[in-house]
């Protein structure tokens, strides 16, 4: 057994005491790190994720007339501002509205196109109705609505296969971000796609 003498020593050596402080600080530096990192990623790609759907409703707001190919070609510009963030792709939509010119105006789809996973496709019928603010409806006006999705994975539940790693996935799996942008067209009245 220790001594008395052994056991008061050993209480006031102060050798490993700065060991010992940075074995307990350590973690919890680490886990703060972590956190403020991946927090700013994830505003950061909030941030892209409403540029992309306003970005893509500016450009298409300053043609008079547009092609189905035209449209699809501006989302894919769209989708390369996420970059560098590259966990999972956004998904983009763009949709020419036409408010009617009746005393009880209509709200309907003109064209509408939308990029998933890479892939463009139509997106909802043309003719069918559709809901914006009540501030935008305007008799006889037309609208383009750019809208951006994006499922954001957390470093800490991504890796390159796809797999969710570290235990985390079930409670950070995603984080699903999303932004509507209306906007008028700006060189005519209306934006009408030739082939949609």
């Amino acid at each position: 057994m220790f001594s008395r003498a052994a056991c008061t020593g050993l209480w006031r050596d102060r050798r490993a005491a700065a060991a010992l402080e940075f074995a307990f600080v350590v973690p919890i530096l680490i886990g703060l790190y972590f956190m403020t990192m991946e927090t700013s990623q994830a505003i950061e790609a909030n941030k892209k994720t409403g540029r992309i759907a306003s970005m893509v409703a500016d450009l298409v707001t300053q043609q008079q007339q547009i092609t189905e190919s035209e449209i699809d070609a501006i989302m894919k510009i769209g989708g390369a501002v996420i970059q560098p963030y590259n966990r999972t792709s956004p998904s983009i939509y763009v949709t020419g509205i036409e408010i009617t010119d009746e005393d009880t105006p209509k709200v309907k789809v003109a064209w509408s196109r939308k990029m998933v996973s890479g892939a463009t496709s139509d997106y909802l019928t043309a003719g069918s109705t559709t809901t914006i603010p009540n501030e935008l409806k305007v008799r006889g006006t037309f609208l383009i609505r750019g809208e951006a999705q994006l499922d954001y994975k957390p470093v800490l539940t991504w890796n390159s296969e796809k797999k969710a790693t570290i235990g985390l996935a079930a409670a950070f799996d995603k984080i699903s971000m999303g932004e509507k942008y209306y906007l008028r067209p700006r060189m005519s009245q209306k934006v009408s796609c030739i082939d949609c």
